[in-house]
């Protein structure tokens, strides 16, 4: 006998890897020029030069017995106490290498902190739109999801949605700012208002109830605007960050949870994220990869051709009747369909070879995530194709 559970997740893609493969399938057919892909969020900006003079001297300077042998459990000191030094620097915070736990990227960040800190009955609590396998790692923690609709024009939370669907059973809040697929940063405004109310529902129960920030985009921001940190607003925060976007390494999978050493118990919870991760096999992130980004902390790719990616693709849909929030950062649109079935709006487009994820998976029907990490050779000559599925739609009014 086997898990079925297990059987079904491994039988079942999630929606965005669908689109994927299919897209691969597409260009292998009629040539990858002439296929339109929107579908995954894999950094097309190449890694700073850094990381590779990084790689290059390290190999050079450390003895292959060491590179490539374990580190501890929860990353190498060094490292750990790099990345530190780098939030205090950039963050005004005082934390310390053993607030660290270096991961297997930000999977494995989100993973393990919802195992260190659930039971069984656990709700934990979320704003659409939201990355679908929050429900997939939430679940697997042995709680439950909980959804919260955002406000439809700019996917600000509202708070008084947030009160009605805090209980006693919520042990979390996940907050993804920016926000993947909106593109959204939350302002501080609600970070403060989302804050309050956690506090005061903290109290009411007698409880703690923990503040997880996933954070992969934090750097990918444009127009000056400023992501809140959110240690500085809420003490029972965990951190959950990856260098998969910043330096365009997802393949690398690295990245860190950041315990807040200001929780009343933190020393208590950065033992069950190390107990967590051993439970889960998640120890000893790749050793190479630990050193490279405590090397490159701080760099990023050239995240100005994002930014072009973005103007010319919001611009363009705009004009052609299209209309969605205006992302401040991440590298995607989430757009409103042509109309309410997002499934089938998909469909259409692939007439027109467009490979649009539609947004039901995300907890908001309606809506299809474009994702504009690609070629900005890519993106004008796909306009076209945008303009002529929405003259369909027009024509079939």
């Amino acid at each position: 006998m086997i898990s079925e559970k297990m059987m079904e997740l491994g039988k079942t893609r999630s929606v965005i890897r669908e689109i994927f493969e299919y897209g691969n399938k597409r260009k292998q057919e009629i040539g990858a020029d002439k296929v339109f892909d929107f579908s995954l969020g894999n950094p097309s900006v190449p890694a700073p030069d850094s990381v590779n003079q990084a790689i290059c001297d390290i190999l050079k300077e450390e003895p292959s017995t060491v590179l490539h042998g374990y580190t501890s459990a929860q990353g190498d000191f060094e490292v750990r106490k790099t990345i530190a030094e780098y939030i205090n620097k950039t963050q005004s915070t005082n934390v310390s290498a053993d607030d660290i736990y270096v991961t297997v990227g930000a999977a494995a960040s989100l993973t393990i902190s919802l195992h260190a800190i659930s039971v069984s009955g656990d709700e934990i609590i979320t704003f659409t739109p939201f990355f679908p396998e929050y429900r997939v790692f939430v679940e697997k923690a042995g709680a439950s999801l909980v959804t919260v609709a955002s406000r439809a024009e700019d996917f600000q939370v509202e708070v008084e949605a947030f009160k009605k669907a805090i209980t006693p059973k919520t042990k979390a809040v996940i907050l993804n700012s920016p926000n993947n697929p909106s593109g959204v940063v939350l302002r501080e405004e609600t970070i403060v208002n989302i804050c309050k109310v956690m506090k005061e529902k903290q109290e009411e129960y007698g409880h703690e109830i923990f503040l997880i920030s996933d954070e992969p985009y934090r750097e990918l921001v444009y127009d000056d605007v400023k992501v809140p940190y959110l240690l500085h607003y809420y003490e029972n925060t965990l951190v959950c960050y990856s260098f998969s976007k910043s330096l365009s390494l997802p393949g690398e999978r690295i990245g860190y949870i950041l315990v807040s050493n200001q929780m009343k118990q933190a020393k208590d919870v950065y033992a069950a994220v190390c107990g967590a991760g051993r439970a889960l096999g998640y120890v000893c992130a790749p050793s190479l990869f630990q050193r490279v980004v405590a090397r490159c902390i701080g760099q990023t790719g050239d995240i100005s051709v994002y930014k072009k990616n973005r103007d010319i693709l919001l611009a363009g849909l705009t004009e052609c009747g299209y209309s969605c929030a205006k992302p401040d950062g991440a590298f995607y649109l989430f757009v409103k369909a042509l109309e309410e079935d997002a499934n089938a709006f998909c469909e259409k487009a692939k007439k027109y070879e467009l490979l649009l994820v539609p947004g039901d998976d995300f907890g908001c029907k309606g809506y299809v995530r474009v994702s504009y990490c690609v070629s900005t050779e890519q993106i004008e000559n796909a306009l076209p194709a945008f303009k002529k599925l929405a003259e369909e739609y027009c024509k079939n009014k």
